[in-house]
């Protein structure tokens, strides 16, 4: 049998959760010795990522309707490699895979609840949650052409920031947040939280649209001196050690990579019971939900957290023991590489 052969393509750019997994799920296949051509966007740490792993990428624009560069690019690559299998990732580079005779399956990733009407023409979707697949399956895919395959994180630990890096006491409890600061992520209902833990300590990693407004309302709050924003960090192993607990406010989250971090991490969890967190976590095991929006019963599992060395011990261990379970890197790449050659098989006949 020819050896599988899978051309991956992604049109973002920037650090969202997808940019992220795509490139950490592709140089894992890679490790795992997967012929692959990856497209990517320009962007630089990206691109020194994927180097680093192996890759060597083929940079095109992914721009809007007049980029037509991409589309040659796209075909060029296809007929050079020769894929078994595209894998595209949301619905730019979807939407350039558009090839009217083509000899691949052609199969999408979605990481949330986007416009079916883009990915018509795709032979497969996959999805990184249930609750995606079960969305994609409501919009009249079948149930043979839907596919649930979640992402992964490492589980490599870092030594600690030193919180006086940080202007931070290093006896205080420290909570931390990660994140692009957009509405979805409900940080404000995590500031507003943080007046009612005034020994509490708070980081909160990400860059984004709402950061001035949240450094004025921590300041109306009156936590502004309790508060470290961040910036954007890929250091998350070294903050977690420094840190006590991690918390997901979301208010929107259709998966929470995050999760999957404080997990990995063997950190307690707190976070709002939006879509992806209430069907990861099961609370007083893996970590507590909360009620979204509500920074009173937010601040109250926090508390409870801080306060009870055995209530946090439990939520590790089984935070610890669900990630094992389904989310490690060797997990992750054995369900794509069993689901890439039985698409494989379709497109040979056999």
């Amino acid at each position: 049998m020819a050896a599988l052969r899978v051309l991956q393509a992604i049109g973002g750019g920037g650090r969202g959760g997808a940019e992220l997994q795509f490139t950490r799920l592709a140089v894992a296949l890679a490790r795992a010795g997967l012929a692959q051509s990856i497209l990517v966007r320009p962007d630089a740490e990206r691109t020194a990522a994927l180097r680093a792993g192996g890759i060597a990428p083929v940079e095109l624009p992914f721009g809007g309707a007049f980029d037509f560069r991409t589309g040659r690019g796209l075909r060029r690559e296809v007929g050079r490699f020769d894929p078994d299998v595209v894998l595209t990732w949301m619905n730019r580079a979807t939407d350039f895979c558009r090839a009217r005779r083509r000899r691949f399956v052609h199969a999408a990733r979605l990481g949330g609840y986007y416009e079916l009407r883009y990915y018509r023409h795709c032979d497969h979707l996959i999805a990184n949650t249930a609750d995606i697949a079960e969305y994609i399956r409501r919009g009249g895919w079948p149930e043979a052409r839907v596919h649930v395959l979640p992402n992964f994180v490492q589980a490599e630990r870092s030594p600690a920031v030193p919180r006086d890096a940080l202007c931070t006491p290093g006896d205080a409890p420290l909570l931390l947040a990660l994140g692009r600061l957009h509405p979805n992520k409900g940080f404000d209902v995590l500031l507003a939280a943080m007046a009612e833990l005034p020994g509490a300590w708070l980081w909160l990693a990400g860059s984004g649209p709402l950061e001035a407004e949240l450094k004025r309302q921590a300041a109306r709050r009156g936590v502004a001196d309790r508060v470290r924003f961040l910036g954007w960090r890929d250091d998350l192993p070294a903050l977690a050690a420094a840190t006590d607990l991690i918390v997901v406010p979301s208010r929107h989250e259709p998966l929470g990579n995050v999760v999957l971090e404080a997990w990995a991490q063997r950190k307690p969890l707190v976070a709002a019971a939006s879509q992806g967190p209430a069907a990861l976590i099961r609370t007083e095991e893996s970590g507590l939900l909360v009620p979204v929006e509500d920074a009173g019963a937010l601040a109250a599992a926090m508390r409870r957290v801080i306060g009870d060395p055995g209530l946090a011990a439990r939520l590790v261990e089984g935070g610890w023991a669900a990630f094992q379970a389904d989310y490690t890197e060797a997990k992750s790449v054995a369900r794509y590489l069993e689901l890439f050659e039985r698409l494989a098989d379709s497109r040979r006949g056999g």
